[in-house]
């Protein structure tokens, strides 16, 4: 009888000790993020300077408009980070927009008649892909008999970080 308690104690030692290990690694990751926030920020705050210097005379099209392009895809990153401190998870839907901006920044930037064919037919295949994936997440209802895990993973992290604070 008093081994069968000892057991229980030990095996409830260690799952404290667990969950202490996973919320002390999950605070360094977020602190991990909070500095990628502040970096991408600061990133963002030198580019828009750059890009309003770049505005003034003698303007060249091509480079403001690639500096937007830069400039949205920055914004959306940051976004995308600022959803998985909220949520602790990627948000698929952002992470395929970022994907879709750069391709088609790409190849503004480069400029479509002075980019190879093949380049221009494997970006439309990606960028089909892409919207095929972005169609898949967004329109077509949840999986999993109506339950959409996304939401339900949300829902469950709110209520656990309530509980914590």
């Amino acid at each position: 009888m008093q081994h069968s308690v000892n057991n229980n104690e030990s095996a409830s030692y260690l799952l404290v000790s667990k969950n202490r290990i996973v919320r002390v690694l999950e605070t360094v990751q977020d602190l991990f993020v909070i500095c990628l926030c502040i970096s991408l920020f600061s990133v963002m705050a030198i580019q828009l300077r750059a890009m309003f210097f770049e505005l003034l005379p003698p303007l060249n099209f091509q480079t403001v408009t690639s500096d937007i392009l830069f400039l949205l895809i920055l914004v959306e990153l940051f976004r995308l980070l600022i959803i998985y401190l909220q949520e602790q998870r990627v948000s698929i839907g952002v992470a395929v927009e970022v994907s879709i901006v750069s391709v088609l920044r790409e190849i503004i930037v480069r400029g479509v008649l002075e980019t190879p064919w093949n380049h221009i037919l494997s970006a439309c295949a990606l960028l089909l892909v892409l919207g095929a994936l972005l169609v898949v997440r967004v329109w077509l209802p949840p999986t999993f008999n109506g339950i959409d895990p996304e939401r339900q993973i949300s829902i469950r992290n709110k209520h656990i970080s309530e509980e914590r604070g």
